[in-house]
């Protein structure tokens, strides 16, 4: 069958270690609840939040890895080594689970706080231990805080197929990915959890954004090009960022959202993130169009020494991520144990972010020094 996506362009694209980075260090100061240093993050002003940016780009970058090796080695090559970092993130999210709930456990007894333990949902542990950790071992049970890597392990699982079929039909395969979220939301398909309830991050729904992601890679953004430059498309994105701004704010501040009929504000209130709802989907997709139009991959500021630190984070995104999750529960307890003062708040959040940022740092130069060195040619005699 003919190859119908266009390949993207070799070499690095910084838009996306960038961004990649940006929600790495959302996330972190998101999952660190009372801390009001995450009034910076997107999840403030708009329907879609970092994780939705996160999957997207995993998808994105699933696609411009993969996709021409598949194409030039074949699907079983491609397919192996896409199950290759399946399998490298399944073992990052087991080593994270066993410290999460090690470090959980430890405080809790060493600081007789057993509250603790039923807010990061691990009480499990204590009556059933060895079926909890069998159902974590197969991404069923799920602390808090560690829901977004079981969803990128099956998101990753499930692509061989589909990018197989991508690379070939790329707009059918998009309209596929928009069918079964919408059919999911529709009948309410989920994984289940242990020991009860659903996977916070639907992934019958959220595959769209992953599938979004490999779609804009493989020449979707390119060929809707005339699209995404139409004056009536940037007025209708600026207006809808506008109007997901005054519903957000609604469902911060209760007075204001008292202002607002029920009907429109119960429609956007609360924010349906396990099913990805349509306003929010639509939110992230106006998002992208505007970093398409403003944000050229030749960009210089891409360049400027002040965003260093937040794409090398993005370029060590796993180690960084499971970093970030870690620090987020340890400065959770931080601040529960502590005053909780704006100085502490700001304090945990720069402190969290400073130890990724190092980390990424550290991993990047490690990575230098296992290739071999440079050898100058000899000089002619």
């Amino acid at each position: 069958m003919k190859i119908n996506a266009s390949l993207p362009e070799k070499g690095r694209d910084l838009r996306l270690d960038l961004f990649r980075g940006i929600a790495n260090w959302a996330i972190f100061l998101d999952h660190i609840p009372d801390n009001v240093v995450n009034w910076i993050t997107t999840r403030n002003y708009g329907f879609s939040d970092a994780a939705d940016l996160f999957v997207f780009i995993s998808g994105y970058t699933a696609s411009f890895v993969y996709a021409r090796m598949m194409i030039e080695r074949g699907f079983i090559v491609g397919a192996t080594r896409l199950t290759k970092r399946v399998w490298q993130l399944y073992v990052a999210h087991i080593i994270l689970f066993v410290i999460y709930i090690a470090s959980i456990s430890y405080l809790a007894l060493r600081f007789g706080d057993s509250e603790i333990i039923n807010e990061f949902n691990v009480a499990g542990l204590v009556d059933h231990a060895t079926e909890t950790l069998r159902q974590g071992l197969l991404l069923k049970f799920k602390p808090v805080n560690l829901d977004v890597l079981p969803l990128y392990i099956v998101l990753m699982g499930f692509f061989p197929p589909v990018l197989w079929i991508m690379l070939r039909k790329p707009d059918l395969t998009m309209i596929a990915s928009i069918a079964l979220w919408l059919i999911a939301r529709y009948f309410g398909w989920n994984f289940r959890s242990y020991p009860a309830g659903t996977w916070y991050f639907n992934p019958y729904c959220w595959q769209v954004l992953f599938v979004f992601g490999s779609w804009c890679a493989l020449g979707g953004a390119r060929r809707n090009r005339w699209l995404i430059d139409s004056q009536i498309t940037l007025y209708f994105c600026f207006a809808y960022l506008l109007f997901a701004l005054v519903m957000t704010m609604a469902g911060r501040f209760t007075d204001f959202g008292a202002m607002f009929p029920d009907w429109l504000y119960s429609a956007f209130n609360p924010n349906d993130k396990t099913n990805l709802a349509p306003y929010r989907f639509l939110h992230f997709v106006v998002i992208v169009i505007l970093v398409i139009r403003f944000v050229p991959k030749d960009w210089a500021g891409l360049e400027w020494k002040i965003f260093d630190p937040v794409i090398v984070c993005g370029q060590q995104s796993l180690a960084v991520f499971c970093v970030g999750v870690f620090l987020s529960f340890i400065g959770h307890f931080e601040l529960m144990m502590s005053s909780g003062s704006f100085f502490a708040q700001l304090f945990v959040s720069v402190t969290g972010i400073a130890i990724m940022t190092v980390v990424a740092y550290y991993i990047s130069w490690s990575k230098r020094q296992d290739k071999p060195l440079k050898v100058p040619a000899p000089k002619p005699t």
